[in-house]
């Protein structure tokens, strides 16, 4: 009687590069050992995580990154709390190239595009 809806969901493999996982390394080391709340770090910790596993469930849901435009929109931008997660779509592969601080200049999301 009623309409079924097909969905057809992309899947996407996440790969996390060694300098993502390092900045979320420092992100939580300061939270919990120079701000001495280390609740606040897991806290930050899950945030960042969830927000890359809604990354892999729609990549294109969020704003290109500016920074490093391309024709094909390849480069995108995730905000998670006060953090910036840069990310790259290709074909059936997002490579999260790392995070940074909302604050900071944007000039330090260049050197992203060179991450592998």
């Amino acid at each position: 009687m009623g309409k079924q809806e097909k969905t057809t969901t992309k899947t996407y493999e996440v790969r996390i590069t060694s300098q993502a996982l390092q900045n979320i390394d420092e992100i939580t080391g300061y939270i919990a050992f120079i701000n001495h709340q280390p609740l606040n770090a897991i806290k930050v910790g899950d945030a960042i995580f969830s927000a890359i596993e809604r990354i892999e469930l729609h990549p294109y849901a969020y704003k290109e990154c500016e920074e490093l435009a391309t024709k094909s929109k390849m480069y995108r931008r995730a905000a998670c709390l006060s953090w910036t997660k840069v990310y790259r779509i290709k074909g059936h592969e997002i490579v999260i190239l790392g995070i940074i601080h909302s604050a900071r200049r944007p000039t330090r999301l260049k050197p992203l595009r060179k991450v592998k």
